[in-house]
């Protein structure tokens, strides 16, 4: 038997004596790569159906702990930018014919009443991360963990594409606010980096100069003296975020919109 069909196997025999019932979480982890907005994605078992990384909530632990431990088994990091954004609860979201039908096809009797075939009402939190830093994993119950472009997506498992784009709405939100960056860019950027960084989460192109301005304006970036070689154009300076002033950007927040 593999590690992984018994892992499952455990998940569906004990899983009600570790975790509380009726509750999980699904992740929407945003990368940026490539000038391409990314979320990480899970190959559903023995189905061509893909959905968000998630999981369930310990008896002995918080939700936010329980969506760190899940993201690190998934992207193998620590102290990742996560937030909570929405609560799923509609009484038909979980399809548990699909569930219970995924498992039987790895040999895996499940019956209809147990308590991984129940209905769930999932907390979402999405999260943002240094595309490179990722080693996708895959779960007990997925066969395949892997970026996907934005765009690309199409359906998606069980309510995951309303998942999906109330994160995205939700962080389009927190963008008139908040300051954006740090977790999704390299150490050392250019402006026209993290200017496509937040045209491609607004889906709407910036204007450059009043980008620069108003993003330089919030104080919290440092200019190098070292410029991107190997471009067409006048080699643009890079720039790395402050840390300190960032963190404080994101407690007492940042004035205007985009």
């Amino acid at each position: 038997m593999s590690e992984q069909k018994q892992s499952l196997m455990n998940l569906l025999e004990t899983g009600a004596t570790y975790y509380l019932s009726h509750i999980s979480l699904d992740c929407v982890v945003f990368g940026f790569h490539e000038n391409q907005l990314k979320v990480l994605l899970l190959k559903m078992k023995d189905r061509d159906k893909w959905g968000l990384p998630g999981g369930f909530v310990r008896k002995e632990e918080s939700v936010e702990l329980a969506a760190n431990r899940v993201l690190k088994e998934r992207t193998g990091l620590d102290n990742i930018f996560l937030q909570q954004f929405h609560v799923f609860s509609d009484p038909d979201r979980s399809n548990n014919k699909d569930l219970i039908e995924s498992a039987r096809k790895t040999g895996i009797e499940v019956t209809e009443d147990n308590w991984f075939a129940q209905r769930f009402i999932s907390i979402g939190f999405y999260a943002l991360v240094e595309f490179s830093q990722v080693k996708p994993t895959a779960d007990a119950i997925s066969d395949d963990c892997t970026w996907w472009d934005l765009q690309e997506i199409k359906s998606l498992m069980l309510d995951h594409n309303l998942i999906l784009n109330k994160a995205l709405e939700t962080l389009r939100l927190h963008l008139n606010y908040q300051p954006i960056g740090y977790t999704l860019l390299p150490d050392k950027f250019t402006m026209p980096e993290l200017q496509k960084l937040y045209e491609t989460i607004l889906g709407k192109k910036l204007d450059r100069r009043n980008f620069q301005r108003k993003i330089t304006g919030y104080g919290i970036l440092k200019r190098w003296e070292e410029r991107r070689s190997g471009v067409a154009h006048k080699a643009p300076y890079f720039y790395s975020f402050d840390t300190e002033k960032y963190k404080q950007a994101l407690q007492e927040g940042l004035d205007g919109g985009w």
